[in-house]
């Protein structure tokens, strides 16, 4: 078995930050016939002499990215800010140095005019999952994120606790009959749903976007991987809303988590590969590339992220729809909102693209749910609107484990264990989903009290997710 070799071993030998690591560490899975000291070895001489390696068998790939890394100048790339604005966090303490490291990066790009941290913040891609920020006249594709719009959809019914308890059989083969996961996963023929925006003429906003509509129609109404649900849970009023028209009491409610499937992920990827490529960027700040608003291929994207997010909220309406006539149910009321998006918003009296990558809306009067794990309870909120946050909240409880730290270190008895003690029927999900896996949503929600009030609490009792351990397509 090969010793393993990581990227921190390869910087302490004077490796550069960025994409070299990485095809470092590719040629460490190919190595045959070396030991860990002898692969040491030759990274050092291959990192002092990259020109003698070019033509190696198993080195020339990583010696021509070390010449050209080497052969860089400043002024080939885009500057940062050095003398960056501070920004804004919350639950700080409970928070993981590379998102924080993270954010700092990206106060620093030049189109920056300010940024928020929430309290469920974790490492991401470019801009940290649960990072906000402003820009003037500008769009990130990687600060909106992959999945874009995701969102959550409540509908509050008007069907009492007891119901549920009396008759899970039924709420359990609903949620099997009217939901579909997995990457990938789609629906065919006769099944497939249809819906308005599958009219929207944007699809018509050049060939690209167009020969993704087919498979945007096969998934429509679908919920894919990695952290998205349908779940059932009891609602609970503990005082009556004159806005909502709820009164005071326990309702059984459908809450829905995911986004725009293959067809927003596509769309990220590939407006994000032409951002790259228009806005050379040093490599630490690479994956925050920017399109100029004003250009076509930025007028490009904010039609294809507003088209993805209008996808997103369809395939939650059909699934909504799907389990209101299942159950023969009325919907009291129904709340949804988004947060992997970005928003053209007034702050501090100038227009700015604001990006909530993970992070929920929060201007003042605005409603939103904060979900906490398959087992720990989830919140409906209304925001306070508060400017040093940019109007924004959290969009959940955040991940404590990466996803290889929870298969490696939970157990499926673990798991099950805690399902069990809190009462939760569940139906697929991997262990990198265990609820072990999240913060404790109890400490996000006091880290952000002036952010939001809490308008009632959701408890989950039945959760249907991805069996197959697959991340969004």
């Amino acid at each position: 078995m090969k010793t393993p070799i990581n990227g921190t071993d390869l910087l302490e030998l004077g490796y550069p930050q960025g994409s070299v690591i990485g095809i470092a560490l590719k040629v460490n899975k190919k190595r045959t016939g070396y030991t860990k000291d002898q692969m040491f070895d030759r990274y050092k001489k291959v990192l002092e002499a990259p020109e003698e390696y070019i033509e190696d068998a198993l080195f020339g790939k990583l010696a021509i990215a070390l010449i050209e890394k080497f052969a860089e100048k400043p002024e080939d790339f885009i500057a940062l800010n050095p003398n960056p604005k501070a920004f804004s966090s919350y639950g700080l303490n409970h928070i993981e140095a590379g998102a924080i490291d993270q954010m700092k990066i990206a106060m620093q790009l030049p189109v920056t005019v300010a940024g928020a941290l929430m309290p469920d913040a974790h490492q991401g891609y470019g801009l940290p999952i649960g990072g906000v920020l402003a820009t003037q006249n500008a769009i990130i594709p990687y600060g909106v994120g992959v999945d874009i719009g995701c969102r959550m959809a409540l509908s509050v019914y008007d069907i009492p606790e007891d119901f549920y308890y009396e008759n899970e059989h039924k709420f359990k083969r609903e949620l099997i009959a009217h939901s579909k996961f997995g990457a990938g996963h789609g629906f065919q023929g006769q099944y497939r749903a249809d819906h308005a925006v599958l009219e929207s003429p944007n699809f018509e906003t050049n060939p690209f976007i167009k020969n993704l509509k087919d498979k945007a129609w096969s998934q429509l109404g679908s919920s894919g991987g990695g952290n998205h649900f349908v779940e059932f849970g009891i609602l609970e009023f503990e005082s009556d809303d004159a806005v909502l028209g709820i009164s005071k009491g326990k309702y059984v409610a459908l809450l829905t988590h995911s986004g725009s499937r293959g067809f927003g992920a596509t769309v990220a990827g590939h407006y994000t590969k032409i951002a790259k490529e228009l806005c050379p960027l040093p490599e630490v700040a690479r994956n925050l590339a920017y399109l100029d608003m004003n250009s076509e291929i930025g007028q490009e994207y904010w039609i294809a992220m507003n088209l993805a997010g209008d996808y997103a909220s369809a395939c939650h309406e059909i699934i909504h729809n799907k389990m209101q006539q299942a159950l023969g149910a009325e919907v009291l009321a129904k709340v949804e909102n988004h947060h992997n998006f970005a928003w053209k918003e007034i702050w501090n009296g100038e227009e700015v693209i604001v990006h909530r990558k993970g992070a929920t809306p929060a201007a003042k009067g605005v409603m939103g749910i904060i979900p906490g794990s398959m087992t720990a309870p989830g919140f409906l909120v209304r925001g306070k609107g508060e400017e040093n946050a940019i109007n924004s909240a959290s969009h959940g409880a955040g991940r404590q484990m990466s996803r290889g730290q929870a298969f490696r270190t939970i157990t499926k008895n673990e798991m099950q264990a805690v399902l069990n003690h809190h009462g939760v029927t569940l139906i697929g999900a991997g262990l990198d989903e265990a609820p072990m896996a999240y913060k404790d949503i109890n400490q996000v929600m006091a880290s952000q009290q002036e952010l939001v009030d809490v308008v009632a609490k959701f408890t989950p009792k039945m959760v249907r997710m991805a069996d197959d351990g697959s991340r969004e397509d």
